[in-house]
């Protein structure tokens, strides 16, 4: 099965934008993968605003986030995997959603057709 986070990212990001508030992204600058400015990570973590009015081309693909941005006059193609971003939230209230920085995204495949299938007993309650 798929990972939620890009579905929830969207939907948040979405939510947050038509209540006009400013979405933020809470992003793990250490993971493998993620190329931001250097200069504005704090503690292996960086906030990025990614208001439409503040950035350009966003696309939130099922594994990765891309945009283009200015940091200090500099132009800069951000790209965030998905398992970096550790929050998405309204920078006026903080509202959003947060995810586990060492949440395992890829999810086991479902029992092939060849193993036999699971055996439970059966638990049947009275109710009167």
């Amino acid at each position: 099965m798929t990972s939620s986070r890009p579905y929830l990212i969207r939907a948040i990001n979405e939510w947050i934008l038509d209540n006009a508030l400013t979405p933020y992204l809470l992003v793990n600058a250490e993971a493998a993968g993620v190329e931001v400015p250097r200069q504005y990570v704090d503690k292996g973590k960086i906030v990025l605003n990614i208001n439409p009015g503040a950035i350009v081309g966003l696309q939130i693909f099922n594994d990765r986030i891309e945009f283009n941005a200015r940091f200090s006059g500099t132009p800069m193609q951000v790209i965030i995997p998905i398992g970096a971003v550790l929050a998405i939230y309204a920078q006026e209230n903080g509202r959003g959603m947060m995810f586990n920085e060492d949440e395992d995204e890829d999810q086991p495949p479902p029992d092939s057709p060849d193993s036999p299938p699971r055996v439970s007993r059966p638990s049947l309650k009275v109710v009167k």
